[in-house]
């Protein structure tokens, strides 16, 4: 009998969760039975070995799931130096269906205050020149991505941080800004203007290029600051926002292990995108040998 080609979904059937962690969070002490497992992929590599291991699940068998801090160890890699592409791929090599960004934040309202969380439903990109796409050199997709989060993972992440006590605003749009320097005044106004909460280095292309690969993505975002827009306030530091990040830390971790106690075993009761179902312009005929290999992962199950 032959193997299901490991990108569909009959070799993706049992949920994995996967976590990045942002600025502060470089480990994670709750998962058990730990590994580090280092990875190659087409596009270069992750920002380091992912730890993966297991998280306990009442009533079920342990969930699988994998870490990686995508700026690296000792926190190395600016925003835009992310390989991004390398990262998300490495998660689906190691059969992740769900993936919860955890990303520090800054706050464009006066209610989100440092130490709260927001569960963003939108993104607003401001980013240049990251790779955003798997495609090119000869295949050509083009994703939906008029709902950049996925509802039904967010739901979830929303849920296990009220439980645990966080003080959690609901919804809105996170600005992706490029970095590495915060924004100038006129630029957080004009965020502020545009509707934004919050705003942030790390989101995108991270949701695309999960959504390219058939992974569900949600983002935990952790409010560090209040940007420079308030006035009166000091305008935000790294120091400022590592000592709410260091606050915030165990809160991460609890959340994490909330949402996985919570999740179902099966991929039918928690579906990931297929997102590339009907999206993909390049003819079969037409794609070479070299491209079907460099993206078996993404699009093999499809071509097959």
């Amino acid at each position: 009998m032959t193997a299901p080609h490991p990108a569909s979904p009959a070799a993706r059937a049992e949920i994995v969760l996967g976590v990045l962690g942002g600025s502060g969070l470089y480990a994670m002490s709750t998962l058990q039975n730990v590994r580090a497992v280092e990875l190659s992929t087409p596009f270069g590599a992750p920002s380091g070995p992912y730890t993966v291991g297991e998280l306990p699940r009442p009533g079920l068998p342990p969930l699988r799931a994998a870490f990686l801090p995508r700026h690296g160890a000792g926190h190395v890699l600016l925003p835009g130096e992310i390989n991004y592409r390398a990262n998300i791929h490495g998660f689906k090599q190691l059969g992740v269906t769900h993936l919860l960004s955890v990303s520090a934040v800054g706050s464009l309202r006066e209610e989100i205050v440092p130490g709260h969380v927001v569960l963003p439903d939108q993104l607003i990109d401001r980013t240049r020149g990251r790779h955003s796409t798997y495609f090119g050199g000869g295949v050509v997709a083009h994703i939906q991505f008029g709902d950049p989060i996925d509802e039904r993972l967010r739901a979830r992440v929303l849920a296990a941080a009220e439980a645990e006590g966080a003080t959690v605003h609901d919804r809105g749009a996170l600005v992706v800004m490029e970095g590495p320097a915060f924004s100038t005044r006129a630029e957080s106004e004009r965020y502020r203007g545009m509707g934004a909460r919050i705003i942030g280095m790390t989101a995108l292309p991270e949701a695309k290029l999960a959504r390219e690969a058939e992974i569900s993505y949600a983002i935990l975002a952790l409010a560090t600051d209040y940007d420079c827009w308030r006035v009166g306030e000091e305008e935000v530091s790294v120091q400022a926002v590592m000592a709410v990040l260091q606050r915030n830390v165990a809160l991460a971790q609890a959340v994490v292990l909330r949402l996985a106690a919570g999740l179902p075993y099966g991929e039918a009761d928690l579906p990931y995108p297929r997102a590339l179902a009907h999206a993909i312009n390049t003819a079969p005929a037409s794609i070479t040998a070299e491209a079907r290999q460099r993206l078996d992962l993404i699009i093999g199950h499809y071509l097959a």
